[in-house]
């Protein structure tokens, strides 16, 4: 319901209620170890032309990139959602991830209306461990809070990159600050203690995507004392996204339009199809490399969550995680539908969250082979596996 029309600093922004704040994933989330997230704001102003929060199916109102939406009553919302006496079980353990989907959580409406810190205060009281992902350095405001939540539990701090190029950045992300100062804050939190993330999120085909640009960026992020890096190719919906990235590239880069247009065909079924896989290939040899020379994971690493996870949702980060570190390698393996199986299975026998301990009770789940079953008890012996810690740190190894 909406209360409020007004302008905050050249963006329209309209007053909400909402309902709920918490969102409970079905599945823990092995790119961002988070089990809930929550979006305080819909819309963003940061109108990065890439954005697929821009896209019809998340149902952003107004002209997304200028009109923004405050869920005002999100913290008292959020303080009854944690409020254990009016709960019938227990939340599930779990990192909360603030930030992505369809806002940036410290874009210029925090300025105002300060729904991020407040919530951090709520999570901060009620001993929740979180994971924050932002393009903007004014979460550094709330290094105080952040710092609390980190000695209690964990504070993980994520900056979401498409470049490590001021003047590319400045045409890609129009209202976020240069990735310059992105890194210099990155280096700040790294050195006061905090886990910190990058994201390259989208590596932009045709842009940002060659290999001297993906090795310059994680060399800055290593630099800078990132902790892991998660990068990945760019998907464009059809519709008012894929318009948007295209208006604005044939202006930006008209050059490099034809190329685009070949990777996005309009008659293609799926958008994001074989030619952008293709790129992705080209690029994981030079992830490889610098993972290699620098230490760097490519999957943010399951021990920075693993106090915080059940039995069952720690198997399955790893082994979807060694899925992916496998796949860059050129090897298939069958622990991605493993994973998805294990996280999907009713195990009625069994405590809520763990999993079998017998080799012969997984293989029961379809898609667990033996061997795939004996990882799962190597995760269950451990918390982790032997494979899954040398394709993540193959520097050390």
């Amino acid at each position: 319901m909406r209360a409020l029309s007004c302008t905050l600093v050249s963006v329209p922004v309209s007053e909400i209620t909402a309902k709920s704040i918490l969102r409970k994933q079905k599945r823990v989330d092995s790119w961002f170890l988070g089990r809930y997230g929550m979006n305080l704001y819909r819309g963003c102003a940061h109108d990065c032309v890439y954005c697929d929060g821009r896209a019809e199916k998340y149902q952003v109102e107004g002209t997304f990139g200028r009109d923004v939406a405050v869920k005002i009553n999100a913290v008292d919302v959020l303080t009854r959602e944690l409020d254990p006496a009016r709960k019938r079980k227990p939340m599930d353990p779990g990192l909360i991830f603030v930030g992505g989907g369809v806002c940036d959580s410290y874009q210029a409406a925090e300025d105002t209306y300060r729904l991020t810190r407040r919530v951090l205060e709520v999570l901060r009281d009620r001993r929740r461990p979180v994971h924050m992902l932002t393009k903007s350095t004014r979460i550094e405001r709330d290094v105080d809070i952040l710092g609390d939540i980190n000695e209690q539990t964990r504070a993980i701090i994520s900056f979401s990159f498409s470049t490590v190029d001021d003047a590319t950045g400045r045409r890609l992300e129009p209202g976020v600050p240069p990735p310059s100062e992105r890194l210099a804050l990155l280096e700040r939190l790294s050195s006061r203690g905090f886990a910190c993330g990058v994201y390259l999120l989208p590596l932009v085909p045709c842009i940002t995507d060659d290999t001297a640009s993906v090795r310059c960026a994680l060399q800055a992020f290593y630099d800078a004392g990132a902790h892991f890096v998660v990068a990945g190719g760019m998907t464009l919906k059809e519709g008012r996204q894929k318009e948007h990235f295209f208006d604005v590239a044939r202006r930006e880069w008209p050059e490099r339009v034809a190329d685009l247009e070949r990777i996005y065909p309009s008659s293609a079924p799926r958008p994001y199809g074989e030619p952008v896989v293709d790129r992705e290939r080209e690029y994981a040899p030079v992830l490889l490399e610098a993972s290699e020379a620098t230490g760097l994971p490519l999957r943010a690493p399951v021990a920075l969550a693993a106090p915080y996870l059940s039995e069952r949702d720690r198997a399955v980060i790893i082994l979807e995680q060694t899925a992916y570190l496998l796949s860059l390698r050129g090897v298939t393996s069958p622990f991605g539908r493993a994973a998805h199986n294990l996280a999907i299975a009713a195990i009625p026998s069994v405590e809520r969250g763990d999993i079998p301990d017998s080799v012969d009770a997984l293989t029961a789940i379809p898609g667990i082979g033996r061997p795939t079953a004996e990882t799962i008890r190597e995760i269950q012996r451990t918390g982790t596996s032997k494979r899954y810690e040398d394709l993540l740190y193959p520097a050390s190894r």
